[in-house]
């Protein structure tokens, strides 16, 4: 039995201040007016019988129990997010056929849920769900054998492509657990140059007019972070796939990149010719998806992230 007093909207505004540490943020994100957004914080902290902040300090802090209390608010939040989801129905009967491509990012976390959840729309369809990497996905684009690609954004004007953004995935610096000074005391470990993401890695280090010596040069990304779990060196990449390297956490540490913040868009893209809301109402489901599979467990994990890994409209 769900204890007296405590509300999904307090639950919202209580997940809202902890991410910002401000009541005027906090109304903003959540519709509310400011006084709103304290009397539903009194009424949790009332029903839960604790104080969850530190009201004497600003920005707002979390108390001992307020650190642990977000810990499951946000489970609660993530799992309502994810029953809205399924319970979503599109309009893709209409559909005679859907083909949508996706960076293999996922594999872990959204795409069996996404496959699952499509399917479900369409009933009467022919349904095709491939995964390759970003330049690939957009070769197939541009070859009309994808209606829809996934993918990070290679930073190029695409002609003929209408973009949806959504999820900003910054670059973190992932290194063997415990090591000391990594970049200084073990070599970097690189993405194959061909892979985009081996391109905005290099082309941000180049800005920065850091050179590192060339010895490994990686395709895999599971490998990549093996490498670095083993204690073999460092490497640059993203939440996303670090997240997706669950099975090497205990090896691994994550850090804020040295060399300067930088970030990558994960966007779905469709050609301009399809101009009804299936693309919209898709991108809608992913942020949502997102949301809870990926990003809020990497926050719960790498707190510093909140600033920096989220979801856009």
């Amino acid at each position: 039995m769900v204890m007296k007093g405590v509300t999904l909207r307090g639950l919202e505004v209580f997940e809202a201040l902890a991410r910002t540490g401000s009541v005027a943020q906090a109304a903003e994100i959540t519709g509310l007016s400011q006084p709103s957004v304290s009397q539903q914080l009194r009424n949790l902290e009332k029903a839960l019988g604790t104080d969850l902040v530190d009201h004497a300090r600003r920005p707002m802090r979390l108390t001992q129990a307020g650190r642990s209390f977000l810990t499951r608010a946000e489970a609660v939040l993530a799992e309502l997010q994810m029953a809205q989801s399924e319970l979503t129905v599109m309009d893709l009967g209409h559909l005679a056929t859907l083909s949508i491509g996706l960076i293999d990012d996922f594999d872990n976390d959204l795409t069996p849920r996404l496959a699952t959840l499509l399917a479900d729309n369409l009933t009467r369809s022919k349904f095709k769900l491939i995964t390759l990497p970003s330049l690939d996905l957009f070769a197939e684009l541009e070859a009309q054998r994808l209606h829809l690609a996934v993918s990070a954004h290679s930073g190029e004007v695409l002609e003929g492509v209408i973009e949806y953004p959504l999820v900003q995935d910054p670059f973190i610096l992932v290194a063997p657990k415990g090591a000391d000074d990594p970049v200084q005391t073990l070599p970097f470990l690189r993405y194959a140059r061909e892979q985009l993401i081996s391109r905005q890695i290099e082309g941000h280090l180049a800005r920065q007019q850091l050179e590192f010596e060339e010895r490994f040069e990686i395709g895999s990304h599971l490998a990549l972070m093996a490498m670095v779990a083993r204690g073999l060196g460092w490497a640059i990449t993203t939440p996303l796939g670090y997240m997706r390297a669950a099975r090497f956490h205990e090896g691994l540490s994550a850090h804020p990149a040295p060399f300067g913040a930088f970030s990558r868009t994960i966007s779905l893209f469709t050609r301009t010719d399809w101009s009804d809301q299936v693309p919209q109402e898709i991108a809608d489901m992913i942020r949502r998806l997102m949301r809870s599979q990926i990003i809020d467990p990497a926050i719960a994990q790498l707190p510093w992230l909140r600033e920096e890994l989220k979801v856009m409209s």
